[in-house]
């Protein structure tokens, strides 16, 4: 990122306590009647400002993230029918045949950690199509594995491109869409990626009976080439600080005036483009690190989405060993998993954006990001209710279908616990989303590495009754009081955080 030359006389347009406090700190800037040579996007509506582009080319944008999204979590979990197969033609052990499966979500953990700061600095555009032909060679690869080593080694490589729409997707839906918008826009985001780690496992199952394992890479490699077609051409820049510096560079090269100058510039004329890079790729872990927010928040997030992945690595297990079903058969229990997040994120979606409306009609009109919060308690308490059904369903034998409910109640629960985060996150760090969210994805993605390695034995020897209600207690824990300390200490750690970054 070149640093652009202003000039002297040009009016200061950030306030920050010290140079380290810009990264975070709102930037305050003039108007354009109180400086002609602030490039800003015109108010109330600018054609190029992505929160004012028209609905279908929002949708267009939300829609090839949805539809990347779909690809790349699916493949984190179609091959978990197939590692028996897999274990038997390389000589893999079971620790070997789980990393098969769990280094993909490794990869997911410290991907966004450089890719969502990347985005912060190049922008949106560069970094999707970048990932998109990274993840499609590595996925390709993993097809034509010979030997475990390749194969474990190829499945991070294809995780670390993956991982990508965990970076972008907060940052890109946070570009194009108001808070008003919120709830709607990612509910419908997520409608099709929910899908993918559950689908993934039926499609795997009926793949594994009736061809080999490389197809399920080859397959979903097809799939990517495609969108990777529909990316080029569907997907706009939506980083509003680059899309304002060629605004700005067009300026200056068509009038000759270098005055001409933005925000951002300002914020980083002094700095090297090292610099600018350097600090951007330290800031992920910076939040976390630092800021109670992200830590709050990513604790609880992370807790709740280990619980899913510990459903998806035992789920198929569960129908096989103690219902005696077939692997085909018990792929098909994934349907109610899916099910469960659909419902919980549609129906999380209209509840944020209604809560939105009312709290913040109530506080006269007053955007806070707060407003997020009271949508996350009742998650808390129906997905523990769905932990309980599902565990004491499956340790006494009960229906099939008993079972399966409790697992769409857990999986709704947690939706709803988990969106409104998310959505506290993207407004509490507008600047750089893309980073918040890497922070907060990587403990996410740790959990789901690593929970899914004590299930197992958890479960037989606590059994799936206590074993859940376990882990259902802990999540009472961790999603009540969280959402309270966010609620009442909320603005007051903003205010800290922006002025001691």
């Amino acid at each position: 990122m070149a640093s652009t030359t202003l000039p002297h006389d040009s009016p200061e347009v950030v306030n920050a306590s010290s140079p380290n406090d810009v990264e975070l700190a709102p930037v305050t800037s003039r108007s354009k009647q109180e400086d002609p040579f602030l490039v800003a996007f015109a108010e109330p509506f600018d054609a190029e400002n992505p929160k004012d582009w028209r609905t279908g080319r929002k949708w267009a944008v939300t829609d090839v993230l949805s539809a990347t999204g779909f690809n790349r979590i699916m493949v984190s979990t179609i091959i978990a029918p197939a590692l028996s197969t897999i274990a038997a033609e390389f000589d893999m052990n079971s620790a070997e045949s789980a990393m098969a499966l769990s280094i993909y979500l490794l990869a997911t953990a410290f991907g966004p950690l450089v890719i969502g700061p990347l985005s912060e600095v190049y922008g949106r555009k560069p970094i999707l199509h970048g990932s998109n032909i990274w993840f499609l060679i590595w996925n390709i690869a993993c097809g034509f594995a010979r030997n475990k080593e390749t194969l474990i080694a190829c499945r991070f490589l294809a995780g670390f491109g993956a991982s990508a729409i965990y970076a972008l997707a907060n940052g890109v839906l946070g570009d194009v869409w108001r808070p008003e918008q919120r709830g709607r826009s990612l509910g419908v985001y997520l409608l099709i990626p929910l899908l993918g780690a559950a689908v993934g496992p039926i499609i795997g199952g009926f793949m594994a009976d009736r061809t080999t394992w490389r197809w399920m890479f080859w397959a979903t490699s097809i799939f990517q080439a495609v969108m990777i077609l529909v990316s080029f051409t569907a997907f706009q820049e939506t980083y509003e600080p680059l899309i304002l510096r060629r605004r700005a560079e067009r300026i200056r090269r068509e009038t000759g005036d270098a005055r001409y100058y933005t925000a951002d510039e300002r914020i980083h004329a002094d700095k090297s483009a090292a610099r600018v890079l350097g600090r951007a790729l330290t800031r992920p872990l910076r939040l976390l690190a630092f800021h109670p927010i992200i830590q709050i928040s990513s604790i609880v997030a992370a807790f709740y989405y280990g619980i899913l992945y510990i459903v998806l690595s035992t789920f198929s297990d569960l129908w096989i060993k103690r219902y005696h079903q077939s692997v085909e058969i018990s792929g098909l229990h994934y349907i109610a998993v899916a099910l469960g997040e659909i419902a919980g994120a549609q129906l999380c979606g209209k509840l944020m954006d209604v809560l939105y409306h009312r709290l913040k009609a109530r506080a006269n009109g007053e955007h806070a990001p707060e407003l997020r919060i009271p949508s996350v308690l009742p998650g808390a308490f129906v997905g523990c209710v769905g932990l309980f059904l599902y565990g004491w369903a499956a340790q006494y034998g009960l229906h099939w279908a008993i079972v399966d409910v409790g697992a769409f109640i857990t999986m709704l629960g947690m939706q709803v616990t988990g969106m409104p985060l998310q959505a506290y996150i993207m407004e509490t760090y507008p600047e750089h989303t893309s980073s918040a969210g890497a922070a907060s994805q990587f403990l996410r993605s740790l959990t789901a590495f690593l929970f899914p390695l004590f299930a197992p034995t958890m479960y037989e020897v606590l059994g799936y009754g206590w074993g859940n209600t376990t882990i259902a207690f802990i999540g009472l824990v961790l999603g009540l009081p969280a959402p309270l300390i966010l609620w009442y200490y909320g603005a007051r750690l903003r205010a800290r955080a922006q002025a001691s970054f």
